[in-house]
């Protein structure tokens, strides 16, 4: 799970039930002040993104999820306690009507 830089929209929502479990968060960061549809987001904000638990997971997203890769090693610099992932094609990729099959909830 943790070991891809990336992650689509489908291992976002199935990495998040695997999680849930867990007692970890996912949280979307929204790096361009554009939030995606669906789904609840948080502004990119250093200041309040620290006050999460630690073992948090961030995953970043931009227009097309070119700028957020390229800088995750920044982003992991700055939150070292915390996991951070981006998104795969950013907002351009995001599908707001999504759902998770059934098949792939049975396999978690």
């Amino acid at each position: 799970m943790f070991t891809k830089d990336e992650w689509t929209q489908e291992e976002l929502y199935k990495y998040a039930k695997a999680l849930e479990k867990e007692n970890r968060h996912i949280i979307l960061i929204d790096t361009i002040l554009k939030p995606l549809n669906n789904i609840e987001t948080m502004t990119y904000n250093p200041y309040e993104m620290v006050k999460m638990p630690k073992g948090t997971v961030f995953v970043f997203y931009c227009d097309t999820g070119k700028t957020t890769k390229e800088r995750l090693n920044f982003y992991k610099a700055k939150f070292p306690d915390y996991v951070c992932v981006s998104l795969h094609g950013g907002r351009g990729y995001w599908r707001p009507n999504f759902r998770m099959q059934k098949e792939i909830e049975k396999n978690l």
